[in-house]
Protein backbone atom coordinates (compact mmCIF):
# COMPACT_ATOMS: atom_id res chain seq x y z
CA UNK A 1 0.00 0.00 0.00
CA UNK A 2 1.39 3.48 -0.81
CA UNK A 3 1.83 6.47 1.35
CA UNK A 4 2.71 10.33 1.08
CA UNK A 5 6.42 10.42 0.75
CA UNK A 6 6.56 13.29 3.24
CA UNK A 7 5.04 10.92 5.91
CA UNK A 8 7.38 7.86 5.27
CA UNK A 9 10.16 10.02 5.34
CA UNK A 10 9.20 11.42 8.27
CA UNK A 11 8.54 7.63 9.62
CA UNK A 12 12.31 6.79 8.84
CA UNK A 13 13.69 9.61 11.02
CA UNK A 14 14.66 11.90 8.13
CA UNK A 15 13.40 14.66 9.73
CA UNK A 16 9.73 15.98 10.60
CA UNK A 17 7.08 15.83 7.93
CA UNK A 18 7.10 19.69 7.50
CA UNK A 19 11.01 19.34 6.83
CA UNK A 20 10.48 17.01 4.03
CA UNK A 21 7.87 18.77 2.60
CA UNK A 22 10.31 21.62 1.94
CA UNK A 23 13.03 19.37 1.19
CA UNK A 24 10.91 18.00 -1.55
CA UNK A 25 9.38 21.25 -3.03
CA UNK A 26 13.11 22.89 -2.75
CA UNK A 27 13.91 18.89 -5.16
CA UNK A 28 16.26 17.51 -2.73
CA UNK A 29 14.11 14.18 -3.05
CA UNK A 30 14.17 11.16 -5.70
CA UNK A 31 12.10 8.56 -6.39
CA UNK A 32 13.78 6.02 -8.17
CA UNK A 33 15.83 8.63 -9.99
CA UNK A 34 13.15 11.32 -10.84
CA UNK A 35 12.69 14.66 -8.58
CA UNK A 36 9.79 14.00 -6.16
CA UNK A 37 6.73 16.06 -6.07
CA UNK A 38 4.64 17.11 -3.36
CA UNK A 39 1.81 14.70 -3.24
CA UNK A 40 3.59 11.72 -4.87
CA UNK A 41 3.33 8.28 -2.36
CA UNK A 42 6.09 5.53 -2.63
CA UNK A 43 5.70 1.80 -1.19
CA UNK A 44 8.56 0.29 0.35
CA UNK A 45 10.38 -1.42 -2.82
CA UNK A 46 10.63 2.26 -4.41
CA UNK A 47 14.37 3.87 -4.28
CA UNK A 48 13.91 7.18 -2.59
CA UNK A 49 17.41 9.45 -2.35
CA UNK A 50 17.76 12.73 0.14
CA UNK A 51 20.26 14.97 -1.52
CA UNK A 52 21.69 11.78 -3.25
CA UNK A 53 21.63 9.69 0.03
CA UNK A 54 19.53 6.98 -0.13
CA UNK A 55 16.67 5.91 2.72
CA UNK A 56 15.55 3.13 4.20
CA UNK A 57 12.28 2.75 3.54
CA UNK A 58 10.23 0.47 5.47
CA UNK A 59 6.44 -0.40 6.65
CA UNK A 60 5.06 1.33 9.46
CA UNK A 61 4.29 -1.76 11.70
CA UNK A 62 8.12 -2.32 11.20
CA UNK A 63 9.21 0.72 12.32
CA UNK A 64 10.61 0.66 15.95
CA UNK A 65 10.04 3.80 17.52
CA UNK A 66 12.63 5.28 20.00
CA UNK A 67 11.94 8.75 22.32
CA UNK A 68 14.66 9.68 24.45
CA UNK A 69 14.60 12.44 26.74
CA UNK A 70 17.38 15.39 27.09
CA UNK A 71 18.61 17.66 29.73
CA UNK A 72 19.66 20.63 27.69
CA UNK A 73 21.50 22.90 29.37
CA UNK A 74 21.92 26.83 28.64
CA UNK A 75 24.51 27.87 25.79
CA UNK A 76 23.29 25.15 23.59
CA UNK A 77 21.35 25.81 20.11
CA UNK A 78 18.51 23.23 18.56
CA UNK A 79 20.06 23.18 15.14
CA UNK A 80 22.29 19.99 13.92
CA UNK A 81 25.03 22.99 12.72
CA UNK A 82 25.57 26.16 13.48
CA UNK A 83 27.87 28.25 11.36
CA UNK A 84 29.26 30.41 13.94
CA UNK A 85 30.53 26.98 15.60
CA UNK A 86 28.01 27.21 18.85
CA UNK A 87 26.85 23.36 20.49
CA UNK A 88 24.28 22.08 19.72
CA UNK A 89 21.63 19.44 20.99
CA UNK A 90 22.45 16.97 18.69
CA UNK A 91 26.33 16.96 20.01
CA UNK A 92 25.90 14.28 22.62
CA UNK A 93 22.84 12.21 21.53
CA UNK A 94 23.78 8.43 20.91
CA UNK A 95 24.44 7.30 16.96
CA UNK A 96 21.78 4.80 15.42
CA UNK A 97 21.69 3.29 12.57
CA UNK A 98 19.63 3.70 9.47
CA UNK A 99 17.84 6.61 11.31
CA UNK A 100 18.38 10.09 13.09
CA UNK A 101 17.15 11.82 16.06
CA UNK A 102 14.31 14.22 15.20
CA UNK A 103 13.78 17.26 17.67
CA UNK A 104 10.54 17.31 19.22
CA UNK A 105 9.63 21.18 19.73
CA UNK A 106 13.16 23.59 20.38
CA UNK A 107 14.02 25.29 23.22
CA UNK A 108 16.18 28.79 22.79
CA UNK A 109 19.75 29.22 23.36
CA UNK A 110 19.15 30.68 27.15
CA UNK A 111 16.65 28.21 28.33
CA UNK A 112 17.08 24.52 29.28
CA UNK A 113 15.23 21.65 30.86
CA UNK A 114 13.82 18.82 28.83
CA UNK A 115 13.83 18.47 25.69
CA UNK A 116 12.39 15.30 23.29
CA UNK A 117 13.94 13.22 20.64
CA UNK A 118 12.46 10.17 18.39
CA UNK A 119 13.13 8.87 15.37
CA UNK A 120 9.25 9.07 14.17
CA UNK A 121 9.27 11.75 12.08
CA UNK A 122 5.26 11.66 12.20
CA UNK A 123 5.60 11.49 15.99
CA UNK A 124 7.36 14.84 16.30
CA UNK A 125 5.28 16.63 13.99
CA UNK A 126 2.06 15.38 16.00
CA UNK A 127 3.32 16.30 19.20
CA UNK A 128 4.68 19.70 18.14
CA UNK A 129 1.25 20.72 16.24
CA UNK A 130 -1.27 22.74 18.35
CA UNK A 131 -4.21 20.76 17.42
CA UNK A 132 -3.33 18.29 19.95
CA UNK A 133 -3.00 20.37 22.88
CA UNK A 134 0.30 18.72 24.34
CA UNK A 135 0.88 20.61 27.58
CA UNK A 136 4.31 22.43 28.08
CA UNK A 137 5.28 23.34 31.44
CA UNK A 138 8.27 25.39 32.06
CA UNK A 139 9.64 27.02 35.50
CA UNK A 140 10.16 30.74 35.30
CA UNK A 141 11.98 33.02 37.42
CA UNK A 142 10.74 36.74 36.55
CA UNK A 143 12.62 39.90 37.50
CA UNK A 144 10.30 42.87 38.26
CA UNK A 145 6.99 43.64 39.99
CA UNK A 146 4.60 40.81 39.46
CA UNK A 147 0.59 42.07 40.00
CA UNK A 148 -2.56 40.21 40.47
CA UNK A 149 -4.05 42.24 37.93
CA UNK A 150 -0.44 41.12 35.56
CA UNK A 151 -1.30 37.54 36.52
CA UNK A 152 -5.14 37.52 35.71
CA UNK A 153 -3.79 39.04 31.93
CA UNK A 154 -1.36 36.17 31.44
CA UNK A 155 -4.17 33.63 32.10
CA UNK A 156 -7.13 35.40 30.45
CA UNK A 157 -4.59 36.32 27.07
CA UNK A 158 -2.01 38.69 26.09
CA UNK A 159 -1.53 40.02 22.57
CA UNK A 160 2.23 39.61 20.73
CA UNK A 161 3.10 40.13 17.16
CA UNK A 162 1.50 36.80 16.38
CA UNK A 163 -1.42 36.61 17.70
CA UNK A 164 -3.19 36.32 20.92
CA UNK A 165 -1.71 33.73 23.67
CA UNK A 166 -2.25 32.41 27.27
CA UNK A 167 -0.69 30.37 29.78
CA UNK A 168 -3.48 27.55 30.60
CA UNK A 169 -1.67 27.00 34.13
CA UNK A 170 0.38 29.76 36.31
CA UNK A 171 1.15 29.39 39.91
CA UNK A 172 3.54 31.10 42.18
CA UNK A 173 6.22 28.72 43.85
CA UNK A 174 8.55 31.03 45.73
CA UNK A 175 11.26 33.22 45.42
CA UNK A 176 12.59 36.32 47.37
CA UNK A 177 12.84 39.97 46.73
CA UNK A 178 12.11 40.94 43.03
CA UNK A 179 12.61 37.41 41.89
CA UNK A 180 9.90 35.33 41.71
CA UNK A 181 9.59 31.88 40.52
CA UNK A 182 6.86 30.44 38.64
CA UNK A 183 5.24 27.80 37.15
CA UNK A 184 3.33 27.84 34.08
CA UNK A 185 1.61 25.72 31.36
CA UNK A 186 0.78 26.32 27.55
CA UNK A 187 -0.29 24.07 24.53
CA UNK A 188 1.61 25.38 22.00
CA UNK A 189 5.32 26.29 21.45
CA UNK A 190 5.46 29.28 19.93
CA UNK A 191 9.14 31.41 19.08
CA UNK A 192 9.82 32.37 22.80
CA UNK A 193 6.49 33.06 23.88
CA UNK A 194 7.29 32.57 27.53
CA UNK A 195 9.43 34.72 27.41
CA UNK A 196 7.48 37.45 25.32
CA UNK A 197 4.29 37.26 27.40
CA UNK A 198 5.94 38.10 30.37
CA UNK A 199 8.03 41.57 28.59
CA UNK A 200 4.49 41.87 27.72
CA UNK A 201 3.28 42.73 31.10
CA UNK A 202 7.01 44.80 31.85
CA UNK A 203 8.20 41.91 34.00
CA UNK A 204 11.72 39.90 32.48
CA UNK A 205 12.51 36.21 32.34
CA UNK A 206 16.06 35.59 33.74
CA UNK A 207 15.64 31.57 34.03
CA UNK A 208 13.71 29.44 31.95
CA UNK A 209 13.61 25.81 32.37
CA UNK A 210 11.15 23.40 30.46
CA UNK A 211 10.57 20.94 33.24
CA UNK A 212 7.40 19.00 31.62
CA UNK A 213 6.09 17.70 28.50
CA UNK A 214 2.59 15.61 28.55
CA UNK A 215 3.16 13.90 31.34
CA UNK A 216 6.30 13.31 31.23
CA UNK A 217 8.84 15.41 33.48
CA UNK A 218 12.23 15.96 33.42
CA UNK A 219 14.38 13.42 35.08
CA UNK A 220 15.44 14.22 38.84
CA UNK A 221 18.64 12.11 38.39
CA UNK A 222 20.08 13.47 34.91
CA UNK A 223 22.40 16.06 34.61
CA UNK A 224 22.77 18.77 31.80
CA UNK A 225 23.73 17.36 28.82
CA UNK A 226 22.65 14.08 29.98
CA UNK A 227 19.76 11.60 27.84
CA UNK A 228 17.48 8.85 29.04
CA UNK A 229 15.92 6.88 26.85
CA UNK A 230 11.89 5.98 27.33
CA UNK A 231 10.48 2.06 27.64
CA UNK A 232 7.64 1.32 25.59
CA UNK A 233 5.04 2.38 28.23
CA UNK A 234 6.34 5.97 27.66
CA UNK A 235 6.74 5.40 24.08
CA UNK A 236 3.22 4.42 23.89
CA UNK A 237 1.59 6.88 26.45
CA UNK A 238 3.19 9.52 23.64
CA UNK A 239 1.33 7.86 20.89
CA UNK A 240 -2.09 7.63 22.11
CA UNK A 241 -1.62 11.34 23.04
CA UNK A 242 -1.41 11.94 19.47
CA UNK A 243 -3.95 9.42 18.03
CA UNK A 244 -1.05 6.93 16.79
CA UNK A 245 -1.03 3.27 17.09
CA UNK A 246 0.80 1.51 19.85
CA UNK A 247 4.26 0.16 19.64
CA UNK A 248 4.96 -3.55 20.35
CA UNK A 249 8.34 -3.70 20.42
CA UNK A 250 11.33 -1.77 22.85
CA UNK A 251 14.76 -1.54 22.81
CA UNK A 252 15.39 -1.01 26.14
CA UNK A 253 16.45 -3.67 28.67
CA UNK A 254 16.84 -3.80 32.33
CA UNK A 255 19.94 -1.90 33.78
CA UNK A 256 21.03 -3.11 37.65
CA UNK A 257 22.50 -0.38 39.80
CA UNK A 258 25.91 -0.93 38.91
CA UNK A 259 25.45 -0.40 35.51
CA UNK A 260 23.62 2.70 36.00
CA UNK A 261 26.43 4.11 38.39
CA UNK A 262 28.89 3.56 35.67
CA UNK A 263 26.33 5.29 33.18
CA UNK A 264 25.70 8.13 35.25
CA UNK A 265 29.53 8.80 36.15
CA UNK A 266 30.13 8.63 32.23
CA UNK A 267 27.53 11.54 31.84
CA UNK A 268 29.10 14.08 34.60
CA UNK A 269 32.33 13.12 32.61
CA UNK A 270 30.90 14.21 28.93
CA UNK A 271 29.20 17.24 30.56
CA UNK A 272 32.06 18.22 32.29
CA UNK A 273 34.61 17.84 29.22
CA UNK A 274 31.33 20.17 27.99
CA UNK A 275 31.89 22.81 30.29
CA UNK A 276 35.62 23.07 29.64
CA UNK A 277 35.54 23.35 26.05
CA UNK A 278 32.94 26.26 26.74
CA UNK A 279 34.80 28.41 28.67
CA UNK A 280 38.08 27.54 27.39
CA UNK A 281 38.32 26.28 23.76
CA UNK A 282 41.90 25.85 23.41
CA UNK A 283 42.16 23.91 26.86
CA UNK A 284 39.23 21.71 25.87
CA UNK A 285 40.27 17.81 26.07
CA UNK A 286 40.22 16.10 22.37
CA UNK A 287 37.48 14.50 21.59
CA UNK A 288 37.35 10.51 21.81
CA UNK A 289 36.34 8.62 18.77
CA UNK A 290 33.13 8.08 18.31
CA UNK A 291 31.40 4.27 18.15
CA UNK A 292 30.89 3.17 15.06
CA UNK A 293 27.70 1.06 15.84
CA UNK A 294 25.20 2.68 17.88
CA UNK A 295 25.26 0.03 21.04
CA UNK A 296 21.75 -0.69 23.02
CA UNK A 297 21.77 0.77 26.49
CA UNK A 298 19.59 -0.30 29.48
CA UNK A 299 16.71 1.61 31.22
CA UNK A 300 17.72 4.05 34.17
CA UNK A 301 14.99 4.79 37.04
CA UNK A 302 12.17 6.68 35.49
CA UNK A 303 10.92 9.88 36.25
CA UNK A 304 7.47 9.02 34.54
CA UNK A 305 6.19 5.16 35.38
CA UNK A 306 7.88 3.00 33.31
CA UNK A 307 11.98 1.94 33.01
CA UNK A 308 14.31 3.93 30.73
CA UNK A 309 17.96 4.13 29.89
CA UNK A 310 20.74 6.52 30.68
CA UNK A 311 23.95 6.69 28.37
CA UNK A 312 26.19 9.57 26.91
Amino acid sequence: MSEKLQKVLARSGVGSRREMESWISAGRVTIDGKVAQLGDRVIPTQIVRVDGHPVKLAAEAEQICRVIAYHKPEGEICSRTDPEGRPTVFDRLPKIRGSRWVAIGRLDINTSGLLLFTTDGELANRLMHPKFEVEREYAVRVFGEVTDAMIQKLRTGVELEDGKAAFKKIKASGGEGINKWFNVTLTEGRNREVRRMWESQGAVVNRLIRVRYGDLLLPKHLPAGGYTEYALEEVNYLRKLVHMDYETESLAKPEDKDERRRRMASIKRAVRKHQIALKNPEKAPKAEKKPQQDKPARPAKPAFKGKKRTRV
